[in-house]
This record gives structure tokens, sequence and C-alpha cells, in this order.
């Protein structure tokens, strides 16, 4: 029997368990009923060589404008920070290693699937779920476009085709749900040249996480971005510098509350749309308008005094 390296280990292994969670049912946001077994991937931007291979294939596997993949080698786009949007749901960005100016740091962008998200808490009508195997998917049929999603998301990710007059979109990194249905791994670690995407269980990557921490220590610091941030993430990072100057945001450990969750689903459990909703303003609007103009014609149709007061 052939034998497998530690990076073979976790894909076949995690590619096995996300088979099976991804045929479970979702979760909800404040829930803590995740699979033991669900996926993380690890971004060493230690290893990453900024090649942007990760933007084109995730462009590729969701049906996405692309250019030659050749093109992506082009450094330009360095010069300003870049985050993911409708047109790109990764991005990379470079920024300046202090301790060897001449390798810079890179870090790759996307949406942090995280363990307990605020999308899906704030979405009012449960098109954004958690599913059991880590990922947070979207389902466009059910979205009603009211960007709650878009306000709630701490890392300011999911982005919205304002472009659009019909049939408009929330877009973001789904985790390549489709992808990974037919047992492949996510497009972008897939293509990775440099291995500085780890795919595997996430009690897995974050032990590797560690290790590579302890055993290199004056090329990293000490700790996992998304390990415990706002309540752990799918996607997580190690570096040789604080996270705050890779423009990774200074989260707290307590996850997004759920209060939200339970009462939006509530008020939506007895299906009252917006539109019923807005229906019902426009109503009690046309009717105070209808009576204010009642007494402006009264007052009109009312014989003066000299001075002009009703008399």
């Amino acid at each position: 029997m052939k034998n497998l390296n530690r990076r073979d280990f976790l894909k076949s292994t995690a590619l096995g368990v996300s088979a099976v969670a991804l045929g479970a049912t979702s979760v909800k946001g404040a829930d803590k009923t995740l699979s033991e077994d669900r996926i993380g991937i690890l971004v060493d931007t230690a290893v990453c060589i900024g090649c942007r291979n990760c933007e084109w294939a995730c462009r590729v596997a969701h049906d996405m404008p692309t250019k030659e993949l050749e093109s992506y080698s082009d450094n330009s786009v360095f010069k300003e920070y870049r985050r993911p949007d409708k047109t790109a749901l990764t991005v990379v960005n470079q920024f300046e290693n202090e301790k060897n100016p001449l390798l810079p740091v890179y870090v790759k962008n996307q949406c942090m699937h995280c363990e307990r998200p605020a999308c899906v808490s704030a979405c009012i009508v449960g098109a954004l779920t958690k599913q059991a195997d880590g990922s947070v998917i979207w389902d466009d049929d059910k979205c009603i476009g009211c960007r709650y999603c878009m306000v709630a998301c701490q890392f300011q990710i999911p982005s919205y085709d304002y472009d659009k007059s019909i049939d408009p979109h929330i877009r973001k990194c789904d985790l390549c749900f489709e992808r990974r249905k037919k047992e492949k791994l996510p497009a972008c670690v897939n293509i990775c040249p440099n291995e500085a995407l780890l795919f595997g269980k996430r009690s897995e990557i974050i032990q590797i996480a560690k290790n590579r921490i302890k055993r290199k220590p004056d090329e990293y610091i000490d700790h996992i971005y998304g390990e415990f941030e706002i309540g752990g993430t799918s996607w997580m990072y190690i570096a040789g510098k604080n996270f705050e100057k890779l423009k990774m945001p200074p989260l707290g450990n307590n996850p997004a509350p759920g209060i939200s969750e339970s009462i939006q689903h509530g008020i939506f459990a007895y299906f009252v749309p917006p539109v019923a909703l807005y229906a019902l303003l426009g109503t009690v609007m046309w009717i105070t308008r209808r009576r204010n103009g009642e007494n402006d014609e009264e007052n009109i149709l009312k014989p003066h005094d000299e001075k002009g007061e009703n008399k």
C-alpha cells in the first residue's frame, strides 16, 4: 500500500468527513452542534509566495470572469490593499516583512466561515446557513436582499450586486461547497503550488499550526488567528508579525450573540414578509395624509374674519 504524507492524509481524511457532513442538516448560527470532524484550512503566510493562483482558481470554480493564469503574476495589484468583492471571492495582499525586506508577507483573504457566524444569526429569512462541516453557505432563492449579513459580518466580507437591478445576489466564499460534494478540494487549496494552504480536520490543522510555531519560534508569533477569535473560524492563519499589521481585525474571543437570530427568526416564523410590512406602513401613511388633507380642505372652506382666523 502506498504511503501517504501528512498533507495527503489530511486531504483524504477531511474530504471523506466533508462528504458525510455535507449530507447533514444545517445548524443555526448560535448552535454548538457542529461536527467534531469539521474542516479547517490553515494559511501559512510564511510559505505563501503571492502567486495569486488561488484567485484564478476561485474565479474558475465559481464561473466568474477571469484572465489567463499567467496574468496573475502581475505584482502591480499589490500597490493597493484589496478586499474580496462581487468580482473576486478571495484576494491576496502584500505586506512589508521587517525581518527580511526582500521577502514580503502575503495574506489571502476570504470569508472566514465562523464557527458561530454573525451573518447567519442576522439573516431574517434563513438564506444563510452554517453547515455541520463548518462551511457557511447561502440560498439565492430565499435571499430577499436585505443585506443584514453585510452589516453583521465582523470581517466585512459579504458583497452585493448593486449594479444588477434584476436578480442581484450576495457574494462570498462558500468553501467550494459544490466541489466538495464531489469529494474535491476547495479550488484555492487544490492549486496552491507551495502548500501555503493546508486543508483537513480543524482539530488536526490547529495541532499542525501549533507544531510549526513551536518548531520555528523565530519565524512565527505565538498566535493562531482564527483559533479563538469570535468563537473560532474555519480559516486560520499563522504569521511572523502581529496580525493587526496584516489588517486582520483585532477581535475578542466571544462569538457574535445569538439574540438577533432568536428575535428575527421568531418574527418571520409566522411568515410576515417585508412586502406585507411595507404595505402596512404605506397604508398608515396614506390614511394619515388623507386625514391631513381633509383637515386642510375644511380650513380653506370655512369663512374667515378680517384677521384671517376661522370663525
